[in-house]
């Protein structure tokens, strides 16, 4: 289950985007020159964001690597998102011992690639399937809709809606010229981007840690793409989400029941076991 969480923080902090630019061309002897994108980034700021919400509201896919910490342990993510219908999702993180493991989330159903030494036990099968649907409504969430609400803009919509965005400047970002923007912005302000059945839990692990406000970071490209992400989460922790391969096309195949294990009908057998039925 954890590392589906750390899964789902991923495919929930996706922040994805399209090309958007319009290039000004000069016209007549004394036409004004026109602002380059990255001086618009950083002169017109809520226009800016706004373009880049649009802009990444049409995307369709990104490859993500995120790099952090949460719960004072390590988090080292690769990825990448389809958010086409439904969502999936396929990331690869080190599990417990060192080895990577291969999460795919297909809709409200997770698959958790099974390491070849531990297959004798599932019957040789290489897949462990955990349909959520039913731990999200004793959860009071629906992991459907939450994956289908992937919205990568949350971040650029937080920044919109919060007092006291700065621009820090121009940097670049894994080759690409962007202007950093950061904000220090309030727990209900991020929470507000939130669907209201995530939002009360998200909420009660951040009051639990008395975390009351967050620094969030964002590098915005020429194109209004979002490069890199950030957040600082105080004593929850905090990572920085880097986002590539822009439209690059994504096959994410959901395991053939041949080389899957239900965990629900597994832990089903283990009960009627215990109990003689």
């Amino acid at each position: 289950m954890s590392i589906w969480k750390r899964t789902t923080v991923i495919a929930v902090s996706a922040l994805t985007a399209v090309a958007l630019t319009a290039c000004g061309a000069k016209s007549g002897l004394d036409a004004p020159e026109q602002p380059t994108v990255l001086e618009l980034l950083a002169s017109d700021l809520r226009g800016s964001l706004q373009k880049t919400v649009e802009a990444t509201d049409k995307s369709d896919s990104v490859t993500v690597t995120l790099q952090g910490t949460t719960g004072g342990e390590k988090v080292s993510v690769q990825g990448v998102v389809d958010l086409g219908d439904p969502v999936k999702v396929e990331m690869t993180t080190a599990g417990v011992d060192g080895t990577p493991t291969t999460v795919r989330m297909i809709g409200a159903v997770a698959y958790v690639q099974i390491p070849a030494a531990d297959r004798a036990s599932s019957g040789g099968k290489s897949w462990m399937k955990l349909d959520l649907t039913g731990a999200g409504e004793q959860m009071g969430m629906n992991f459907t809709k939450q994956l289908e609400d992937v919205d990568p803009t949350k971040q650029v919509k937080t920044l919109l809606a919060t007092e006291g965005v700065t621009v820090v400047g121009e940097e670049t970002v894994n080759g690409a010229r962007t202007v950093h923007y950061t904000v220090t912005a309030p727990v209900a302000t991020y929470l507000g981007q939130l669907d209201a059945k995530l939002r009360s839990a998200v909420e009660q692990q951040y009051a639990k840690q008395g975390v009351k406000e967050l620094k969030l970071d964002l590098w915005v490209d020429e194109q209004y793409r979002p490069r890199r992400a950030g957040m600082d989460m105080g004593k929850m922790g905090d990572m920085t989400i880097d986002y590539t391969d822009y439209g690059k096309p994504v096959h994410i195949e959901t395991p053939s029941p041949a080389e899957t294990t239900d965990l629900a009908e597994m832990l089903k057998g283990l009960k009627d076991l215990r109990t003689g039925n």
